[in-house]
């Protein structure tokens, strides 16, 4: 059995070698477009801040680490054509020469790129987008002590992320959102919180604002909105994701609107002997029953190794994704799991809402911080839906609690009395998961 691997990061190397793994006999090829395998991009943010230094990024597990194990895996190497009919692909080589390979599985784990607005000055120097470490370098490599202001345009996960990046090396930052909050994956009377946290910080944000062009001679020297001229050392552009299926253009292979190729719940195409995962494909989430775009590295490493399993035929059906996330914003942890408001309400679900302030842990011991709780439930069974959670500190662990609340569709009743640890250095005898459930009176 050949199995063709398009992409080399997170799905596409956690599918290789758990397919190696479970199939020594199996050849295994991965055709990866960039230079490095299977690094850690989450932590890109932190490698440009210098919270952790690039090897730590690398050292997940190298090229050299998967052809040890039997894997043939070719760096610059990029996939331009797939011909389901045939079961060939056509790849340019680290040299731009053209050659054919043929398979009788292909995976195509091709991840997304970042979203670059046809807008004037994009192409000016020192402006970035950042999704890839070769990305980070470039962002790392330009920053000096000319860099004063730095302007981040898109209010979502990376955007905010560099908020605190560049906080961090003491650059004064301004943050523009064409939405009308920040941070979309929460309600605006959860992201108003960051918001106003990060203001209370020195960031100039800027919403319902939207980028007209980037000015400058050879560098960028500002930016232009519908608003405001703002003077910018360096821009990033943090304006989402798009997934990079181009190539499959013409195949019949089965995409939305995005270009995210539909998968089912053992991440098969709608073509035989196709499969897709990670940031390319759309994944199946758990409440709406239906497949969305979700581009997360959680969801990618779990569809990477489940479509190992799915070719090796065993029984399952990945039907888990809550769109759980989680952050940390300069003194802030920020979290959320299942649905928010707007989205309960944009599917047309019967639900209902509330919103508490609790202790972390006992007020009495030192260090209590608040954290801020807003749960969806669906009506009449209050079924937990959805949760957002902001504190100084405990928000993550709170927040995994009800994402497993969540996934087991638990009652706010049943979660009012789960056995939860009590110690007063870490929680209270009724913690902050057990107020928010029992204090909705329906």
């Amino acid at each position: 059995m050949k199995i063709v691997i398009v992409g080399g990061v997170a799905a596409g190397m956690s599918a290789a070698a758990k397919i190696k793994r479970d199939n020594p006999s199996f050849e295994v090829i991965v055709l990866e477009k960039g230079l490095e395998t299977s690094y850690g991009a989450c932590g890109l943010p932190y490698y440009i801040s210098d919270v952790n230094p690039v090897e730590e990024l690398l050292r997940i597990r190298r090229a050299e680490e998967f052809i040890k194990s039997g894997i043939d895996v070719r760096l610059g190497n990029e996939v331009i054509k797939l011909e389901p009919n045939n079961k060939t692909i056509t790849i340019l080589d680290e040299n731009n020469n053209e050659y054919m390979e043929s398979y009788d599985i292909c995976i195509i784990a091709t991840g997304a790129s970042a979203i670059v607005p046809k807008l004037e000055g994009v192409n000016l120097k020192n402006v970035f987008t950042l999704k890839t470490i070769e990305d980070a370098n470039k962002i790392k490599s330009a920053i000096n002590d000319k860099i004063k202001n730095v302007v981040i345009v898109g209010g979502g996960y990376i955007g905010i992320e560099l908020v605190e990046t560049f906080h961090h090396l003491g650059k004064k930052i301004t943050l523009i959102e064409r939405l009308d909050h920040i941070m979309q994956s929460f309600d605006p009377d959860m992201s108003d919180h960051i918001k106003t946290s990060l203001i209370n910080q020195g960031v100039d944000i800027r919403c319902s604002e939207t980028l007209v062009k980037v000015e400058g001679t050879d560098f960028v020297n500002r930016v232009v909105t519908d608003k405001a001229i703002i003077d910018a050392d360096m821009v990033i552009l943090a304006l989402g994701v798009r997934p990079n299926t181009s190539f499959l253009e013409g195949t019949g292979v089965e995409m939305l609107q995005n270009g995210a190729i539909v998968v089912d719940e053992r991440m098969k195409t709608n073509i035989d002997s196709i499969y897709a995962c990670g940031d390319c494909a759309t994944i199946y989430h758990r409440i709406l029953k239906k497949n969305v775009f979700i581009p997360l590295g959680t969801n990618a490493n779990k569809q990477g190794r489940l479509v190992a399993k799915s070719i090796k035929g065993e029984d399952f059906r990945l039907e888990v994704a809550l769109g759980s996330a989680m952050m940390k914003v300069n003194n802030l942890e920020c979290a959320r799991t299942g649905l928010s408001e707007a989205e309960a309400r944009s599917n047309g679900i019967n639900y209902g809402v509330h919103t508490i302030t609790a202790q972390t842990h006992a007020p009495y011991y030192p260090d209590s911080k608040e954290i801020r709780i807003k749960i969806v439930y669906r009506k009449p069974d209050k079924v937990l839906l959805g949760a957002q959670l902001i504190g100084e500190k405990d928000v993550a662990w709170r927040m995994n609690t009800l994402a497993v609340c969540i996934h087991n569709e638990m009652t706010l009743d049943e979660i009012s009395l789960l056995d939860l640890g009590y110690a007063p250095p870490y929680s209270m005898p009724w913690d902050a998961i057990h107020i928010v459930a029992q204090s909705v009176k329906e």
